[in-house]
């Protein structure tokens, strides 16, 4: 009670002291960042919703649903290494512009874009030599019309790993610089280009799962394009000392230094978004054996969880511009004070947009063409998540953000691996399978308990001050 007491004082004072990010620019910063965030995720309801009408009776329409649902766990950890990637060299940049230090933030805004573009293709390789067999292997009992889905889906969407890991890039790099606007635009534009492209692809050409997937991949290249464009030729304004401008002779070539100084942040980051999506697909291959129904009530349900969880992926984002910048400046105090400060609104909207999701899911269960066993089971774990998502998450996710973006990365690497990897995956196999068979519902019940403990563990670093000595460049 002591540290909400703590964080919740206004400390008007030293409000009135730190002008570094005034109301207007942490509003200016957040509404498009939100905006941007629950547009993804009305495109990811909307791909659901298409798919799930994909096939002739509603039996076939719950396989492709899970089909795709289960390739998108592997496909996601690639995702997740690339955000990672460009989150963690965003912490680098950040930093070298609350230094004032423009010729370094440039040198590693391209470094981002080059370390980016040889994983991603790496990647890319890897997974259409091998996907296919990867898939057999992981999940060897699903049924033939399930995994035809998988299969298809996963070679496509291959195939934009360096679009999106290039998209990510820049997307970090302007978002570092605080003109989210910018990438809510074009955010836009990409998904438009992807709705379209889906209805185009279910609804006109019958293509099932493929015709959700190349609409993705198509889309992801306009906006890697779009945002490697707008890294090159950024707009300034007189006395704008936070600009950061991609040059290309640094994004084509290895900078030794700067990429490991980079590295030293996005290795940890990685590894701990990596370890984490992969634990999802340790857990989606329990939720494989729960039947067509559950894995359903599983996809159709992180949809949700997606949506409700917007708002704290828009303030992780947040924290690491403002904490990054405060801690290059080598501010130590009024990066603590905003800490306390973006927490309490983190907290806050989380509050309101949880409840928000949680009156809009009943209504929009209706538009999927899913059994009534499986719109029972979404209903029940999506109450779960949004009350822990709106109380807890601001504590494990946005917390954690702020962290790393003062350096502190070995830490919230540890910690996430013990409370995600660990923790939410013994859970998930004692809930499910070995004590309870709660089946989706217990895997719901073992992520929220890991909110609870990293949330804890979290709280705890802060208090300590420890990641204050923690300044990366």
């Amino acid at each position: 009670m002591g540290f909400l007491t703590r964080l919740m004082e206004p400390r008007q004072q030293l409000a009135e002291e730190r002008k570094t990010f005034t109301d207007a620019m942490l509003k200016a910063m957040i509404i498009p960042l939100v905006i941007e965030q629950l547009l993804q995720m009305i495109v990811g309801l909307a791909d659901n919703m298409m798919v799930s009408h994909a096939g002739e009776t509603v039996e076939a329409c719950t396989a492709v649903v899970a089909g795709v649902g289960l390739d998108t766990m592997i496909y996601t950890i690639f995702i997740y290494l690339f955000t990672a990637l460009a989150a963690g060299g965003a912490v680098v940049v950040a930093q070298y512009i609350g230094s004032r230090d423009r010729e370094h933030s440039s040198i590693a805004a391209s470094q981002i874009f080059f370390l980016s573009g040889v994983l991603s293709l790496v990647c890319m390789v890897l997974m259409l030599l091998f996907g296919k067999g990867l898939l057999h292997l992981m999940y060897p009992d699903v049924d033939s019309m399930t995994m035809e889905a998988c299969e298809t889906y996963l070679w496509i969407v291959a195939l934009s790993f360096p679009a999106n890991a290039i998209y990510n890039a820049g997307a970090a790099i302007y978002r570092t610089m605080g003109k989210t606007a910018v990438t809510m635009k074009v955010s836009l534009a990409v998904n438009i280009i992807n709705v379209i492209g889906n209805a185009i692809g279910v609804f006109v050409l019958k293509a099932g799962a493929a015709g959700v997937a190349w609409p993705t991949t198509i889309s992801w290249y306009v906006g890697a394009v779009v945002m490697t464009w707008l890294c090159m030729r950024p707009k300034e304004k007189a006395g704008d000392d936070k600009t950061v401008r991609v040059q290309a002779r640094h994004m084509l070539t290895l900078d030794a230094a700067m990429s490991k100084r980079i590295l030293s942040v996005a290795i940890p980051n990685s590894v701990e978004n990596t370890l984490f999506q992969a634990a999802k697909v340790v857990l989606g291959m329990l939720v494989a054996t729960f039947g067509a129904s559950q894995i359903a009530a599983n996809t159709t349900g992180q949809t949700f969880w997606s949506l409700a969880a917007c708002m704290g992926t828009s303030m992780g984002t947040v924290f690491i511009t403002v904490i990054g910048q405060l801690t290059g400046a080598g501010d130590a105090e009024a990066a603590e004070w905003y800490m306390r400060r973006l927490l309490r609104l983190s907290v806050l909207l989380a509050l309101v947009w949880n409840a928000a999701v949680m009156v809009l899911t009943p209504l929009l269960l209706p538009l999927y063409d899913l059994t009534d066993e499986t719109k029972r089971l979404i209903l029940i774990i999506v109450a779960i998540h949004n009350a822990f998502s709106a109380t807890v998450q601001p504590f494990s996710g946005p917390l954690s953000s702020g962290l790393r973006a003062a350096g502190d990365v070995k830490f919230t690497m540890w910690a996430s691996i013990f409370a995600t990897v660990v923790c939410r995956t013994l859970l998930s196999y004692l809930l499910c399978l070995w004590l309870f068979h709660w089946g989706v519902i217990g895997i719901t019940v073992a992520m929220v308990l890991d909110w609870c403990i990293k949330a804890a563990l979290d709280i705890w670093r802060f208090r300590s001050g420890k990641w204050k000595n923690k300044r990366v460049i």
